[in-house]
């Protein structure tokens, strides 16, 4: 243990200056959030099969806990008073953001199609919308409305590849309705991240995963006691989870909530459009699917409804004596 906490150590201080660059970058650290979420759909279905859900999700919290812990000790040492005084807001928000969502959706994808999913995860900037005018009043601009509904359709042209009569063939059931309760759930955490306490991003995360996780252990047990042997760690499942556990779980939401913290929830949400775009490149990068003219579409009207989204609007230049 010591040994490993001087290895932090030493790791911490050689990128301290990457770090501090890349914390001031938020549409780069949203954008590396997307990519490694993108990536936790495409491996985390490959594995849901070796393991159920809860099992995945436990698994997962765990061992992202017990990475970060050693870096985080000593900010969370520093910043305990205040962890203290909203322990019971922070247990809300690692139940939301990390017990529920992510249950839920791998719960859903046993019994949906990725297609639907990718879809029903394009609803999070509108779901963020309305959870913050609910909480604080907010209200989308005109710029964000429009840049959600420009990504929005660059999404469905993806998912239908090109042949909007693809759409009839969509159909709700238990797992689309367990994917859009899981975004909805997880709009609310990105919503509340305004409020978060003032402590530093490492205790923020290891503390909310940790107490998710622990949050989780019920439902875990009864897992195993009435699916006794549902679980079957080979190679393939074993590699598959060490990506989800460091990238969509420790550094996706270190960079979405530092992301969120720079910009705000609302011009953090299109984002999430990112998701299924850098879902296909992947497949087409490592299940070896053909791009085709669709996938440059979608791209296109994807990128454009974050850049229109995210923009600021030019202040007006008030001519002398006006």
């Amino acid at each position: 243990m010591l040994l490993y906490t001087g290895f932090c150590s030493c790791f911490r201080q050689a990128v301290t200056p990457l770090f501090g660059w890349l914390g001031r970058q938020p549409y780069l650290l949203l954008s590396l959030s997307s990519l490694f979420w993108a990536g936790n759909a495409v491996v985390g279905r490959w594995i849901a099969g070796s393991m159920p859900p809860v099992a995945l999700a436990q698994f997962r919290w765990v061992a992202a806990f017990l990475i970060l812990l050693p870096l985080a000790i000593g900010q969370i040492r520093r910043d305990w008073r205040v962890v203290r005084r909203h322990l019971a807001f922070l247990a809300f928000l690692s139940f939301a953001g990390i017990s529920v969502f992510n249950t839920l959706l791998y719960w859903g994808l046993h019994y949906t199609t990725a297609i639907n999913a990718s879809l029903m995860q394009s609803t999070a900037p509108l779901l963020i919308g309305l959870w913050s005018f609910l909480l604080y009043r907010d209200r989308l601009t005109l710029g964000q409305v429009g840049g959600i509904l420009t990504s929005l359709f660059g999404v469905f042209v993806i998912v239908v590849e090109g042949d909007p009569a693809r759409a009839a063939d969509f159909s709700v059931n238990i797992g689309d309705i367990a994917v859009i309760v899981a975004m909805s759930v997880y709009s609310l955490y990105s919503a509340l991240l305004r409020r978060r306490p003032g402590v530093g991003p490492l205790t923020f995360a290891t503390l909310t995963m940790g107490i998710g996780a622990f949050l989780l252990l019920p439902l875990f047990a009864l897992e195993l006691a009435f699916r006794p042997g549902a679980i079957h760690l080979n190679a393939e499942a074993a590699s598959g989870l060490l990506y989800v556990i460091i990238f969509p779980s420790v550094a996706a939401y270190l960079c979405f909530n530092r992301g969120v913290e720079l910009v705000g929830p609302n011009r953090a949400g299109p984002f999430f459009h990112l998701v299924p775009l850098f879902g296909t490149g992947l497949a087409i990068v490592l299940l070896g699917e053909q791009p085709a003219l669709f996938h440059a579409v979608g791209a296109a009207l994807i990128l454009s409804g974050v850049f229109i989204a995210t923009r600021r609007p030019r202040a007006r230049i008030r001519e002398p004596g006006a």
